[in-house]
């Protein structure tokens, strides 16, 4: 088979495509055959050299697919060969075939397209864990997301609309920002322009966020704090603003605030599965109603992975950039 390899760490250009020795599904594995993957900010890091895989993952890049089931390995029930699904990965997805843990997989919901729901494993498994099950977003309260038109940020701001909550969000563009509006954003703010603490205290009375999904990590997080309402949840899942930041524990304490961060590559199996159950629970049944749908701003053949690794670099996108295996 083919895959997108890393021979060296660097720019796009170290993408290469080469042939590879076929994957074999281990006990408790599905071999799915792959439709098409998606770009996350976590293969550039790999690509850069900055985020290897887990132990015993695949080398290659792509934390997500869809496809259909090629064959079954020992132990696993419940799926056939020829299943249309999609897939969280801790790699592999860059290539024609990934042997895949049956807990991860998941069918591609009534409604989608099979190659459209490869945008959809990594941010819904994101989103869910974080803003709900770790940070138990409710009706009625305020989520504010940053980078709200990024793959992660347009499945945010629709899921917690399905749940009735209000959303805030941050972005660098008019059109972008209207982009959110479109998919149920309450609250605008472009970054560049726009303090975030201020615009979202206004919107809310004085209050602040209730929930904060934050992909900066260092760079807002006193900001962040700032902006959190009286017991609210900051949930930190990227590093893009930088690694250290200073936290003023005073204000968390007077706010009886909490912060998490989490990353989802590096879970033992158990905890993606349960993951990935919760979300077939409660997310899926929301895409069969089209009340949220996987946002793909454009599709590239595998081959152009230096191409839409660009892209996603330069932020030139709204929603994900898909990656369409080549026969």
């Amino acid at each position: 088979m083919h895959a997108i390899t890393i021979p060296e760490p660097g720019g796009p250009e170290a993408l290469v495509r080469a042939e590879v020795p076929d994957p074999v599904p281990g006990e408790g594995e599905v071999l799915v055959e792959v439709t098409a993957s998606a770009v996350n900010r976590a293969d550039i890091m790999q690509r850069q050299g900055f985020y290897d895989p887990p132990p015993g993952a695949s080398p290659y890049p792509g934390l997500e697919c869809s496809g259909r089931v090629t064959a079954i390995g020992a132990g696993v029930s419940g799926w056939s060969v020829g299943d249309e699904v999609c897939a969280l990965l801790a790699g592999g997805g860059y290539a024609d075939k990934v042997a895949v843990p049956a807990g991860q997989l998941l069918p591609v919901p009534e409604g989608v397209d099979l190659k459209q729901a490869a945008a959809l494993p990594e941010v819904v498994c994101t989103v869910w864990s974080n803003v709900f099950m770790v940070a138990h977003l409710r009706p009625g309260e305020t989520l504010l997301v940053h980078g709200g038109s990024s793959g992660i940020g347009t499945m945010a701001i629709q899921l917690a609309k399905a749940v009735g909550a209000k959303v805030a969000v941050t972005a660098g563009t008019k059109e972008k920002l209207e982009r959110c509006a479109e998919l149920g954003a309450d609250i605008l703010i472009n970054y560049r322009e726009q303090d975030f603490v201020a615009e979202v205290k206004e919107a809310t009375d004085g209050a602040g966020a209730d929930v904060i999904l934050d992909n900066m990590g260092a760079q807002y997080l006193d900001r962040n704090v700032q902006a959190l309402a009286v017991n609210g949840r900051l949930a930190i899942i990227g590093m893009q603003g930088g690694r250290k930041g200073e936290l003023n524990i005073g204000m968390l304490l007077a706010k009886r605030a909490a912060v998490s961060a989490t990353s989802l590559r590096a879970r033992p199996p158990a905890e993606k599965a349960a993951i990935v159950a919760a979300v077939r629970e409660h997310v899926w049944p929301l895409l069969a109603g089209g009340h949220v749908r996987p946002i793909v701003d454009r599709e590239l053949p595998m081959s152009e992975a230096p191409a839409a690794h660009r892209i996603v670099e330069e932020s030139g996108h709204i929603g994900k950039v898909l990656l369409i295996a080549q026969a």
